[in-house]
This record gives C-alpha cells, structure tokens and sequence, in this order.
C-alpha cells in the first residue's frame, strides 16, 4: 500500500513539472503575407489578401493561448530599422535576422499565391445586388515557410490551397474585405481562408513543439537579474533555469545571418519576482556567477 502511495506521489509531481514546463509560452512574429495571386483581386476592398491573412493568423495565434505573438508595430518598427519599410519584402534571412531583434523563436512568412472568385453562368444586378445561377467558388493558395530565427533555417515550407463552393441560385452583395470580419466569414472566400489558416496553425503547432523555449537576461544590478520573459509567457516564481554565455557569432558571409556560436554554461538562477506588466521577472542567482545581458535562459 505505501509502495502505491509513494509511486501515485511521484508520477505526480512528474506529471506537475511536466505541466508547468508545457505552460511556458514561445514567442513568433507574423510576417504580412505578400501577393503573388495571378488573379486580380480588383473586386476587393478593404486591404490585400496578404495583409489580412496575416492579420487572421495573427489573431488565431493570440486566441489559443499557446504563443507570445509580437505586435505588428513593433514588426514594422524593425523593418524600418531594416531598410525593408518601403517595399516589405521579407526573405528567409531578413526574417530571421529581424526575429532575432525582435526576440522570437519562429518567424512565419509567405505569399499568396491564388485569391480570388469565379462564376459561372449568367446573372443580373437588381438596385446594387447580383442575381445569378450556377456554380460560383472561392480559390485561396497560400506558400507558408516556418523560419528558425536562431539558425535561419527553414523549419516546414507547404502549399496550402482551399477551395469553397455553392450552386443554384446566388446572391451578391457589394465589396467587402478584411475590415468587415463576419461578412467576409460568411462568404464563399472567407471560408476558403478560414480552412487555409487552420492548416497554418497546424503546421505552426507541430514545428514549435520541436523549439526549445529560450529567454535573456536584460539587466543585471548589484544580485537582482533581469530576465524576459516574464508571467506572460508563463515564467512563474520559483522556475529555476540554466544561463548560458555565448561567444563569437559564425556569422554567413553571404547571408549575414548567425549560424550560430559556441555557449558556454555559466549557471543557473531563480525567480524571485515579477515586474509590472508581466513582460520581465527578476532572478537570483543559484550557481555560478558572472551573469550579464544578453545570456541566454534555458529551462533545465
């Protein structure tokens, strides 16, 4: 009997760290998705598909719960920085150079490659609404790349296509866009979308359970360390991690982006506290010693 309670105690408190290791957030940035449809959308209202595909995905990520998503200022903060604000274009390297300013671990990037409505058979307009027959159907394709913002790697890379459908009669309404969420979720495109982000989402959710979790110390004054991220991304007090020192980056001639850097472990430290707002917590440290911003925090 007591072999069974000790047992039940242990599995547990195995099973509660397991939690509480799952329930630490990782961090990803939403590239606007560029437009490559050979399709015109000219019918279109309300911004490019690429900007509001990027702006669906961007709200699925928040909703889950599961991610610390950057805002898109702050994106477009970096790609003024960059040089990149007058034609947004975002290559893999760019990406992975900006995510790495911005603090994430994946960066999510890609083009639209079909959007758009056909219709076949006749039809009239009546005071502003269409009246036709026959088929009409809603195309979206959408080329998704998962990018490492640590290594810049291509993590995942797939064609997404989704196509939705309605026969007999049809009825059309006068342009709509992103800005009008439940008219354009109710329609034929909407839910081509809808099923296309799904399948992002899925994609993003098996790349980043690979990921490992990673933070930084951002301050360090008198025995107080100052680390990101904090109870937002699920850092609770009393979390233990192991801080690592980088050295020299391998930096890609071509590229310029790191290919990484020999770490060395320098200690571990604990939290203590959280700062206000919940992006930072202090730490004190439990080993070593020599702690200094920019370390990198890892769970042990």
């Amino acid at each position: 009997m007591k072999k069974t309670i000790v047992f039940v105690s242990l599995l547990a408190l195995l099973l509660a760290g397991v939690t509480a290791q799952a329930q630490l957030k990782k961090r990803v940035a939403v590239f606007t998705f560029e437009d490559k449809s050979e399709q015109g959308w000219h019918w279109w209202s309300g911004g490019s598909p690429g900007e509001g595909m990027a702006d669906m995905l961007t709200t699925e990520l928040v909703k889950s719960g599961k991610y610390i998503v950057v805002e898109r200022s702050e994106i477009s903060k970096i790609m003024q920085e960059q040089d990149l604000g007058q034609t947004g274009r975002v290559t893999e390297q760019s990406a992975a150079k900006m995510g790495q300013l911005l603090g994430v671990e994946l960066a999510i990037m890609g083009s639209v490659t079909e959007f758009g409505v056909t219709k076949g058979g006749g039809g009239v307009r009546v005071k502003g609404i269409g009246l036709g027959s026959n088929k009409q159907s809603a195309r979206v394709g959408i080329d998704v790349r998962l990018v490492n913002t640590n290594t810049g790697e291509i993590l995942a890379a797939d064609h997404i296509a989704k196509e939705e459908s309605s026969g007999g009669i049809r009825v059309s309404t006068p342009k709509f866009g992103f800005n009008n969420r439940t008219d354009f979720d109710n329609s034929l495109a909407g839910k081509a979308t809808r099923a296309a982000i799904e399948d992002i989402m899925g994609l993003i959710e098996n790349q980043m359970q690979a990921l490992p979790w990673e933070g930084k110390i951002i301050l360090v004054k008198g025995a107080t360390i100052y680390i990101k991220p904090g109870s937002d991304a699920g850092v609770n007090v009393g979390d233990v991690f192991t801080v690592y020192s980088k050295g020299e980056d391998l930096i890609d001639p071509d590229t310029g982006i790191s290919l990484g850097s020999q770490e060395s472990k320098i200690g571990t430290i604990k939290v203590t506290s959280m700062v206000s707002g919940g992006k930072a917590a202090m730490a004190a440290a439990v080993s070593g010693s020599g702690f200094a911003k920019d370390n990198i925090i890892r769970q042990q």
